[in-house]
């Protein structure tokens, strides 16, 4: 799939801009504060409808105007399809092929895309969270089932977790959706298991061809219990022995929620054993994964990378532009852009100007 045009009406800092371009690098070069992110992050929007940067849709919409507009040609098996987002007071509205879309998982059919930004270089010692959320946007791209399964577990948990804070509980009801939880988490368990094993066997590659040596990392999923054999009458038991830790402290303290991985380099977690170089790299490799666990090339995602050059030295600078050349489209944030080859937009002040 290829981004092949973006027009963008009252976005950010943008009244108005159209730009065409071009498969594999597409580079936006700029000081800080000039743009050139909200540009990325339109494209990234197109994906999932939702925004890298904020969980407020209105802060996407320009001071002094009431309503923004998001709207692209995507191009895939030869076919050009229009994605049109209007986003204003009264909510969100999203057109493909002028008609709206019956679910949200289907934006990502139209269009894939995934997203490296600065604060990533910290996904290994931030939150579970955090990388709970990487990996369930990540599976929900690729799996309808997927993120059919998450979206019907996040609205069982709230139920549950609204019913423990009633003052009286009916603990009818609350076993009731227990056994939701569970019956709905198995495949979450055996989905994630199965993805971040496959991830293993491209993620060393990666950082290697980067950093330029051989890499020994490995991802290590924490599920809240291995998947197999009776699952659900093991998850059934756990939860019985957490449900007065539930209702002591109001809410769900056990399950998929709660799960986590951990990235182990050299035997030990990188987190705490890392340098801040190879806490970089990783981060990087992780985000771009998922690029190659898909068979069909058509259907391989477009990559953003916002400001990934920075704190790169020359070398591992160049290894990653001759890596990313191989990729189907690329699009790169940067104020400083080593070389000359590529497509490039200079930003100024939110004027862009295309030099090729």
């Amino acid at each position: 799939m290829i981004v092949r045009e973006l027009e963008l009406t009252n976005y950010r800092s943008y009244t108005y801009c159209r730009l065409q371009f071009d498969a594999k690098m597409n580079v936006f070069v700029g000081e800080n504060g000039s743009g050139k992110t909200n540009l990325v992050e339109a494209i990234h929007f197109l994906s999932l409808a939702r925004s890298f940067r904020t969980s407020e849709d209105q802060h996407l919409v320009k001071k002094g105007t009431t309503q923004t507009r998001i709207k692209a040609l995507i191009e895939q098996y030869g076919v050009t399809k229009t994605v049109d987002i209007h986003i204003g007071s009264g909510g969100k509205k999203i057109l493909v092929n002028f008609k709206p879309i019956v679910k949200l998982s289907h934006l990502s059919d139209v269009l894939n895309v995934l997203v490296f930004e600065p604060r990533d270089v910290m996904i290994f010692d931030d939150s579970p969270k955090v990388r709970r959320r990487f990996l369930d946007i990540t599976l929900m791209k690729q799996s309808s089932i997927y993120f059919e399964k998450i979206v019907q577990y996040e609205r069982v948990l709230k139920e549950r977790n609204d019913l423990l804070k009633h003052p009286h509980i009916d603990l009818e009801h609350l076993n009731i959706l227990t056994n939701q939880l569970i019956e709905l988490s198995e495949p979450i368990v055996t989905m994630r298991q199965t993805y971040l094993v496959k991830m293993n066997d491209v993620l060393a590659k990666i950082v290697g061809l980067i950093k330029g040596e051989a890499f020994n990392v490995n991802l290590h999923y924490v599920p809240y219990l291995e998947p197999g054999t009776n699952f659900l009458k093991r998850a059934s038991v756990l939860f019985e022995k957490n449900v007065e830790q539930d209702l002591k402290r109001r809410t769900t303290t056990f399950g998929v929620h709660r799960e986590d991985f951990v990235v182990v380099y050299d035997n030990q977690a990188i987190a705490s054993f890392g340098s801040q170089g190879e806490n970089r790299l990783v981060a990087l490799a992780l985000k771009l994964a998922p690029y190659f666990m898909i068979d069909d090339h058509e259907k391989r995602p477009v990559i953003v990378l916002d400001d990934v050059l920075s704190e790169l030295d020359e070398q591992t600078q160049q290894r990653l532009l001759t890596f990313l050349e191989k990729l189907q489209q690329v699009f790169i944030t940067t104020t400083h852009y080593p070389t000359r080859r590529h497509t490039q937009y200079t930003i100024q002040e939110n004027t862009i100007t295309r030099r090729l």
